[in-house]
């Protein structure tokens, strides 16, 4: 299968035609290719993951990195081959065991880690941030490697991200989602 076009509309069926060593996104039906990670994305992203993974061990939400595709489908979309979004956070946490299933994530997950490159700011910090205030992803964190910045934004009563809260490499983050679980970004910001 080529691999798609840019300039047509694409569902979940097609998605699943590509070839899977390919990172593909689909945001309203655009196509978005993916480029490898650094390794510096690679090394945030494990040390990110790992303190979540450890504190969820034994526990009913599970943790989860790229590549892991997440459905987010419209009301009108209750089939998954309507569905025209499809994304692949760098990491997830999802609490609702329903959502699960042998292709990923169905719905929006509880809290989505991005970890910005160049190429991908824009798409990170503009798009991604309404599409997952606008499915209801109630923590939102935007990693930007360069500066060793996290912007964390949560979901308020409103169902709009208020205003973030920014961490640097000398701080730790108190997880909203979670009443005991901190996340140390020492380790996170240590290349």
């Amino acid at each position: 299968m080529p691999l798609p076009k840019k300039d047509k509309i694409y569902t979940y069926v097609d998605y699943l035609t590509w070839p899977e060593e390919e990172r593909i996104e689909l945001i309203d039906g655009q196509v978005y290719l993916l480029a490898p990670p650094s390794r510096i994305h690679q090394e945030i992203s494990g040390a990110i993951f790992n303190q979540f993974y450890n504190y969820l061990k034994d526990k009913p939400c599970k943790v989860y990195h790229a590549p892991f595709g997440v459905r987010l489908p419209s009301s009108n979309e209750k089939n998954d081959e309507d569905i025209k979004t499809v994304v692949e956070p760098d990491i997830v946490v999802v609490c609702d065991e329903a959502k699960l299933d042998a292709e990923g994530c169905k719905g929006a997950p509880d809290l989505i880690v991005e970890i910005v490159s160049p190429s991908t700011a824009r798409k990170d910090k503009v798009e991604k941030f309404n599409l997952y205030e606008k499915f209801g992803v109630k923590e939102y964190w935007i990693v930007e490697p360069d500066s060793k910045i996290i912007s964390v934004f949560t979901l308020q009563a409103n169902k709009r991200y208020g205003r973030p809260e920014i961490y640097t490499d000398d701080d730790v983050i108190r997880v909203s989602i979670f009443d005991d679980l901190i996340v140390d970004l020492k380790p996170v910001f240590a290349y």
